[in-house]
C-alpha cells in the first residue's frame, strides 16, 4: 500500500471492533496542545491559555517519557555524546567577535565559520534547542549546564550590542536584506536564534533566556514594523525559516499580543494564497524554505482560529506526501521541487530528500494528529522516523548527514564535528534530542500509543506508569505493562500500522477476539491494575513501493522498513566531508527481474540473520537490509524491474 493512496482529503473514521474489552471510543476532550506551552504552565503555576484551537490530542511533557533500549536509544546517545563534545567557548566564539567581545577560541568551521554569512545558526540556536530538549529527555545536567553558560554569554553579547540585536553577523546583514541585495537569509539565523533561547526557558526554567528572546522580537518588530507590506512582502523572497512560529510560541508563553501581529509579518502571500484554495503551485520552490512557514501557518491557525491557516497546513500535508515524498517519507531532490505532482522517477540522484525537510514534516505532522489523530499521520511519522532519522546520524560519533541519496550506487556521508554545521547537523541534534515526544500521546480519558519504540511513560495524574518493551522492529510487536497507584478507567489506543498482515493482541495471556483494521487504532477500554499486561503482534511481510509515473522502478520494503540493497564498502574519507559525492562516483546495478504477479518473489529473508534478505534469480547476489542500518557501503534502494510474464 503506498502512501499517495491516502489523503486526509478523503478521510473516513475507522471505529475499532468492539468485543471484549474494546469499546468504540468516547468523544475527545479539547486541551491545551503544545509542549512549550504545556510545560511553561505546569512549571509557573499558570492556568491562562491563549490557544484558541486547543489539540483534541496531545503529547506527554518530554520528562515523563524516557527511552529503553533499541535503535532509538542508540540514535540519542550518540547525539549526546556529540553535543558534550562542543566547547561553549568555541561556539561563542564569533558571537562575542560581533559584540566587539575579545575571543582567543578556536573558530568552529563548516556554516559557522567566521566568514559565513549563516554563522551562529548552530551555535546560538540549534545547539541551544538540543541541549534543552536533551535535558528534558534524558535528564543530562552536564548539558543544561553547558548550555547555561552559553546564554549567559550571549546575554553579554547581547547587552554590548544594546538594541536587543542579537547574531554572530554584523546588523548590516539586514540593510543589505532591507535593500534587496545578496545575503544569505539573516532571518533563518535569527530564528533559530529566538527557538535556541525559547527552549532554554522552557525546558531548562532560564529565565534570562526569556528576557533575552523577548528583546530580539522586540528589534524585530521595529524592524518589520519599518517597512510596508509591499516591501516586507519583498523581504520575505530571502529565507527566513520558521519566524512565524517561534514568534507564536513566544505569544503563546507571555500572552503579548504584539508578538503575534509581527507573526503574521511573516506570511507569505504569494505561497499562501495557492494553499488555501488548493492549488499545488510548488513546482520549483525550495523545500525547506517553505515547510517552516506552513508549521507557523499550523501554529497560527491554534492562536487565532483562522480557518485559512488550517487550510494551508492540511492541503500541502496532503500534497507533499501523496505527490511528493519517496519511499523513505523524506522530499526534496537537489533542495528542490523540480517536477509536476506524482512525477519522481526522474527525481533520484544524491541530493535527494534533504535531512531538514524530513524533520519539518515529521514537525508538522504532530499538529495535524493533534487536531484530529488519525493513524495514518502516524503511519507517515514512522515511516519518516524509522527510515530518514534513523538513517542519517551516523552511530559512532553522531554526526550527521545533509541528503539521504536515493539514486542507486552511492554512499552516505556525514559531516566532520567541528567543520560541518550543516541546516542538517542543527535539526539532527534536535531531532535526536526528543525522539521521545511522540511514542504517547493523550486526551483526559485515553492514552495513544503511536510508536513501537522501547520505553517507559509517567502519567502522575492518573497514578500511572507504562512499561513498554520491545525490539521492534527486529520484534514484531511490543509488550506493554501497567503500574497503577490504584486501579484506573482507561482508554488504550494502540495504533495498528498500514503494513501489518494479521495481528492479534493478548491482555494478561487471553487473547481477545477483536482486532482493527490497518490504519486505525484498536481501543483498549477497562480498569487497568499493577501488573496488566498488553502483548501486541503485528506481523510484517514484504512489499513494494513503487513510484507512481513508473510502476517498474521500485523499492523493496518490509512492514515500516525501506530495503537497501548492500553494496561495496567505502573508505573512511568518503564517509566523511562534502555532503554531495562527485559526479560519476556512481556504481552501477543491474535491473531486477521479477514475476508481476510476485512483486517481492525476487527476495526471501536470510533464515540466519534478523531483518535481512536476500536476492533470488539475479545475475547478481546481493543482500538486503534496513536502509537505516546502512552507514559505510554503497546501497540501493529503488530498483528497475522487468517485469516478465509468465
Amino acid at each position: 500500500m503506498r502512501f499517495r493512496e491516502f489523503s486526509r482529503r478523503q478521510f473516513v473514521t475507522s471505529v475499532a471492533a468492539a468485543a471484549g474489552s474494546t469499546l468504540i471510543p468516547k468523544a475527545l476532550m479539547a486541551i491545551p496542545p503544545q509542549d512549550p506551552v504545556t510545560d511553561t504552565i505546569q512549571k509557573t503555576g499558570k492556568s491562562v491559555s491563549y490557544e484558541k484551537v486547543p489539540w483534541k490530542v496531545r503529547p506527554f511533557p518530554i520528562k515523563q517519557v524516557r527511552l529503553g533500549d533499541g535503535p532509538c536509544k542508540i540514535a540519542m546517545e550518540a547525539d549526546r555524546r556529540y553535543l558534550r563534545s562542543l566547547p561553549p567557548d568555541r561556539l561563542l566564539h564569533t558571537f562575542r567577535i560581533n559584540a566587539g567581545i575579545a575571543s582567543s577560541a578556536e573558530p568552529l568551521g563548516g556554516w559557522e565559520k567566521p566568514d559565513c554569512e549563516l554563522r551562529g545558526h548552530y551555535a546560538g540556536g540549534h545547539y541551544l534547542s538540543a541541549s534543552a530538549l536533551m535535558y528534558a529527555s534524558a535528564g543530562d545536567e552536564d548539558l543544561k549546564k553547558n548550555a547555561n553558560t552559553v546564554v549567559a554569554e550571549l546575554g553579554k553579547c547581547q547587552s554590548q550590542l544594546k538594541s536587543g540585536y542579537l547574531s554572530a553577523f554584523p546588523i548590516e546583514f539586514f540593510d543589505r536584506l532591507r535593500e534587496r541585495q545578496r545575503v544569505w537569509a539573516p532571518f533563518y539565523t535569527i530564528h533559530k536564534i529566538m527557538a535556541g533561547l525559547l527552549d532554554m526557558y522552557v525546558y531548562c526554567g532560564n529565565e534570562q533566556a526569556l528576557d533575552m528572546v523577548q528583546k530580539i522580537a522586540d528589534w524585530t518588530a521595529g524592524y518589520t514594523g519599518s517597512l510596508s507590506y509591499e516591501h516586507m512582502q519583498r523581504v520575505l523572497g530571502t529565507e527566513y525559516g520558521g519566524m512565524g512560529e517561534t514568534l507564536s510560541n513566544l505569544y503563546a508563553v507571555t500572552g503579548k499580543e504584539d508578538y503575534l501581529e509581527v507573526a503574521r509579518r511573516f506570511d507569505k502571500k504569494q505561497f499562501f494564497d495557492p494553499l488555501a484554495a488548493h492549488r499545488d503551485e510548488l513546482k520549483g520552490l525550495h523545500v525547506n524554505t517553505h515547510i517552516p512557514q506552513v508549521i507557523a501557518a499550523a501554529r497560527l491557525y491554534e492562536l487565532t482560529g483562522d480557518q485559512r491557516y488550517r487550510d494551508i497546513a492540511e492541503y500541502f500535508w496532503d500534497e507533499v506526501v501523496s505527490e511528493r515524498s519517496y519511499c523513505t517519507g523524506g522530499t526534496s531532490n537537489g533542495e528542490s521541487w523540480n517536477t509536476d505532482p506524482g512525477k519522481l522517477s526522474t527525481e533520484l540522484s544524491t541530493n535527494t530528500t534533504e535531512c531538514c525537510c524530513a524533520y519539518n514534516m515529521m514537525k508538522l505532522t504532530r499538529h495535524l494528529f493533534g487536531w484530529s489523530p488519525d493513524a495514518r499521520l502516524m503511519d507517515y511519522y514512522e515511516r519518516t522516523l524509522f527510515n530518514h532519522r534513523l538513517g542519517t546520524i551516523n552511530p559512532e560519533d553522531g554526526t550527521m548527514m545533509y541528503y539521504l541519496p536515493l539514486a542507486a550506487g552511492y554512499w552516505k556521508t556525514f559531516g566532520k564535528p567541528f567543520d560541518a554545521f550543516w541546516c542538517c547537523t542543527g535539526t539532527g541534534s534536535e531531532e535526536y534530542a526528543k525522539l521521545t515526544d511522540t511514542i504517547y500521546f493523550h486526551d483526559d480519558d485515553s492514552l495513544y500509543v503511536n510508536l513501537y519504540i522501547d520505553s517507559q511513560l509517567d502519567w502522575p495524574e492518573k497514578g500511572l506508569q507504562l512499561k513498554q518493551e520491545t525490539r521492534f522492529p527486529a520484534e514484531q510487536g511490543t509488550t506493554i505493562t501497567v503500574l497503577a497507584k490504584n486501579p484506573a478507567q482507561l482508554s488504550i489506543k494502540l495504533r495498528i500500522p498500514y503494513w501489518v498482515q494479521g495481528g492479534g493482541v493478548k491482555i494478561n495471556g487471553d487473547p481477545l477476539n477483536a482486532f482493527a483494521s490497518p490504519s486505525s487504532y484498536l481501543t483498549l477500554n477497562r480498569v487497568w491494575k499493577t501488573g496488566d499486561k498488553i502483548q501486541l503482534s503485528l506481523p510484517m511481510s514484504l512489499h513494494i513501493d513503487s513510484m507512481a509515473d513508473d510502476q517498474t522502478l521500485q523499492a523493496a520494503m518490509y512492514g515500516p522498513l525501506v530495503l537497501a540493497g548492500r553494496l561495496e564498502a567505502v573508505t573512511k574519507e568518503m564517509t566523511y566531508g562534502d555532503y554531495e559525492p562527485k559526479p560519476g562516483d556512481q556504481k552501477k546495478v543491474a535491473d531486477i527481474v521479477a514475476d508481476k504477479n510476485k512483486p517481492t518473489g525476487w527476495i526471501e529473508p536470510d533464515a540466519k540473520q534478523p531483518l535481512t534478505f536476500n536476492t533470488v534469480g539475479q545475475s547478481q547476489s546481493l543482500t538486503l537490509v534496513p536502509l537505516n542500518k546502512v552507514i559505510h557501503e554503497r546501497y540501493a534502494v529503488y530498483w528497475k524491474v522487468d517485469n516478465k510474464t509468465t
